[in-house]
């Protein structure tokens, strides 16, 4: 009997296994970078991946704030809200997808601002190791 009930418990969660659903999961995104991306697995039957963008339309250079993962509710998907923080108007737009790693981390932005930047840091981080080399010496 035992046997029989470990068989059922063992299909029963493999289905379960089968049916979740695989998103990716980015809590906090900035300038299209994404900082700690991961795979989250929904928890529901019901749930969809989402990609959520935050952005202020008074401020056109900047991309905004993006993040991603699983959604138990999918009444809010593929709409845009307006919201008012501290009297700067920002819209929140979620888009949301039914499969496995829909909502790919995108990079937004142009490859040579973010070759700049790059550049940039790189050369603040050489400065700073010549000079704590120069006052070592």
């Amino acid at each position: 009997m035992a046997r029989v009930l470990f068989g059922v418990i063992a299909i029963v969660a493999s289905l379960v296994i089968v049916e979740s659903l695989t998103c990716n999961k980015c809590s906090l995104g900035i300038f299209g970078t994404c900082f700690g991306s991961s795979n989250e697995t929904c928890t529901t039957n019901t749930s969809v991946c989402y990609t959520g963008k935050a952005a202020f339309p008074s401020l056109s250079s900047f991309s905004g704030f993006n993040s991603q993962g699983c959604l138990d509710n999918a009444t809010t998907c593929n709409a845009t809200t307006n919201h008012t923080l501290l009297f700067a108007t920002y819209q929140i737009t979620l888009t949301c997808c039914s499969a496995d790693k829909c909502n790919p981390v995108t990079i937004s932005g142009s490859p040579t601002t973010k070759m700049t930047l790059t550049a940039a840091l790189g050369a603040a981080i050489v400065a700073c190791a010549q000079a704590v080399y120069t006052n070592n010496k």
